[in-house]
């Protein structure tokens, strides 16, 4: 079963192609895709690397996680499924300004 990687601290150099290659010494990778900002057009120095196998990405994980590369030190770890994200996110427009007035018409 494949496994999916998130690689952070990428310096804005590293392109799919790079990536793939870093992660391809330790097994097969069946993708790799470093993050681009669409209004500029670069990379948002992180990406996301699949492995084909498990052993092959905790081989990677083990290996690359806190190592350099062009002087940046990189982050390696499974990465977490889409709705398991924790922080961030806004409030709303109005959020904590009107909490002293009674706004009840």
């Amino acid at each position: 079963m494949a496994k999916r990687l998130y690689v952070g601290g990428l310096p804005y150099s590293v392109d799919d192609n790079r990536l793939g290659s870093l992660f391809a010494t330790f097994g097969a990778v069946v993708s790799a895709n470093v993050i681009i900002d669409r209004a500029s057009g670069r990379s948002k120095g992180f990406g996301f690397v699949e492995m084909e196998s498990d052993d092959a990405a905790n081989d990677a994980i083990q290996s690359l996680n806190g190592t350099q590369l062009e002087g940046r030190t990189i982050t390696v770890n499974e990465a977490r499924p889409m709705g398991e994200h924790t922080g961030g996110g806004g409030g709303g427009r109005n959020r904590g300004r009107n909490r002293d007035r009674d706004v009840s018409h």
